[in-house]
């Protein structure tokens, strides 16, 4: 008599939860079951439906500098190769492009050694700027106790103050000194002036094509022609047609430890109801904090508890805004995202949707759709404010740093999203506790960006669900290899 097939219950479907199920049915028997408190699968890379128009939130390039998630990309929707090519589950391929908007001008995203930039610079500020980058240069590294200290050694303290500082704590809501500089190590550990001296050069010899590439200073992707979200829809579907379940609305509320194993959790359905599920194996994606406070178990240490409830995030607000053109470049720019460096306004990138696939704009040759993203707490002022009042403050801002003209917007939508980024620091210094104890849960698996509380990108969080699944199909209940994924320079992003 066959045994029970065991159930894997993953809690999640963004992508580090979708590769996850889509894993264990390629490779193992055992039957995955999504449990998402959204009502829609993506998490973070879901893609935004609005009056025709479809916004990516926060943006989601399709790069990766392994061949692993690359391959598992294009096996799950192939590249459209030529223009007369009409299917709609394909990956296009696009140019990148970002800028810095500072000075009420375009500066390149990563800052450029050129003459363009010293003369949006000023005399002044480019003798600061090449001055301090040689004096960091040439005297020795400051201690990286911090964020500002990792930025000024590879930059210098002008460039510093003029391209980091300002936006870092916009982004973070606290000063560069007071970030751990694990955030650089994370994000952007092999850029500096060098790095981007290095890849002019290749350009200008020709060198550049088939060798090692800074994240940040790639020239194209791959993105899915209807944005992020429809490639994990398409993932969706063959994980349902592979006999995995997938529960939206589904919000985890428990889960039951007994002998050092995860044997069920409780899940709230729309309807407010508590459900229960066994499991044999648990891959959660939720947030540390979260996934801590649900966990019902005698053993639990009191002091694991109050680090893991310390952690902080940094939440997310878009706002979606179709005008019928910008006053910049004849109404057009080329850019998919640009950084606003401006110390007048609060918004913090802007995304261009037109370029990233003219498919997210419902009428691309018309019209532009961009994408106003702002960074927050929940329960601060920006988080409070009403859909309404946002929108409001988010134009006139655009408009008082002359990127549109108020009577050009056309439509517009207003998007929160809780915990989008684990920050670095506060009680983050002592996640290594909270880690030996999830790590000491045999059966439990954690995954992704919030699951391992680290900014991790798409990729990175694809990987760790690759090494989970690997790890129980090998009978293994060592964690290292998850938690070791984008720990490794060569591997980090911009």
């Amino acid at each position: 008599m066959a045994g029970k097939k065991k159930t894997a219950v993953i809690i999640g479907a963004g992508p580090a939860g979708l590769t996850a199920a889509r894993e264990l049915l390629e490779k193992t028997d055992i039957r995955p079951v999504i449990l998402e408190a959204e009502e829609a699968v993506g998490g973070i890379a879901r893609t935004i439906c609005h009056n025709g128009n479809r916004m990516d939130i926060g943006g989601h390039r399709f790069f990766s500098k392994s061949p692993e998630v690359v391959f598992w990309w294009y096996n799950m929707m192939p590249l459209q190769e030529q223009s007369s090519d009409t299917s709609d589950e394909v990956f296009l391929k696009r140019p990148r492009k970002s800028r810095i908007f500072f000075l009420r001008k375009f500066f390149d995203y990563p800052v450029t050694l050129s003459g363009r930039t010293f003369a949006n610079m000023g005399f002044s500020r480019t003798i600061k700027a090449v001055g301090g980058y040689l004096l960091a240069l040439l005297h020795p590294r400051r201690p990286e106790k911090s964020l500002e200290d990792f930025y000024i050694n590879r930059f210098g303290k002008p460039l510093y103050r003029m391209f980091f500082e300002h936006y870092t704590e916009k982004v973070w809501g606290i000063h560069p000194s007071a970030l751990g500089a694990d955030w650089g190590s994370q994000r952007v550990k092999g850029l500096s002036v060098w790095a981007v001296f290095k890849d002019m050069l290749a350009k200008k010899t020709g060198r550049k094509k088939g060798g090692k590439v800074e994240t940040s200073l790639i020239e194209e992707f791959i993105y899915p022609k209807y944005g992020p979200g429809q490639f994990w829809e398409v993932v969706a579907d063959k994980i349902k047609a592979g006999g995995g379940e997938i529960l939206l609305n589904s919000r985890v509320t428990g889960l039951d430890v007994d002998d050092c194993n995860v044997t069920s959790l409780e899940y709230r359905s729309k309807d407010g109801s508590i459900n229960t599920i066994d499991c044999d194996y648990v891959l959660s994606t939720m947030p540390i904090k979260d996934l801590m406070a649900a966990i019902h178990d005698a053993g639990k240490p009191d002091d694991v508890s109050r680090i893991a409830a310390g952690l902080p995030y940094r939440d997310f607000i878009t706002v979606g805004l179709c005008v019928k053109k910008l006053k910049l470049s004849g109404g057009r720019v080329s850019d998919t995202w640009i950084y606003i460096q401006e110390r007048d306004v609060r918004i913090g990138r802007l995304q261009i949707f037109n370029n990233w696939s003219p498919y997210l704009v419902g009428d691309n040759e018309n019209t532009v759709w961009m994408g106003l993203e702002y960074f927050c707490s929940e329960g601060d002022e920006l988080w409070e404010m009403s859909g309404e009042d946002f929108i409001k403050m988010a134009v006139d801002e655009l408009a008082g740093i002359d990127i549109i003209s108020k009577e050009d917007v056309l439509d517009s939508c207003h998007v929160r999203v809780r915990k989008a980024y684990p920050a670095y620091y506060g009680s983050y210094y002592e996640l290594d506790k909270v880690k030996e104890y999830l790590n000491g849960l045999g059966n439990l698996f954690c995954l992704g960006r919030n699951g391992q509380h680290r900014y991790n990108n798409m990729d990175h969080s694809m990987l760790t669900a690759i090494r989970a699944v690997e790890a129980i199909a090998g009978g293994k209940t060592d964690k290292s290899a998850i938690w070791a994924v984008n720990s490794e320079e060569e591997y980090h992003e911009g």
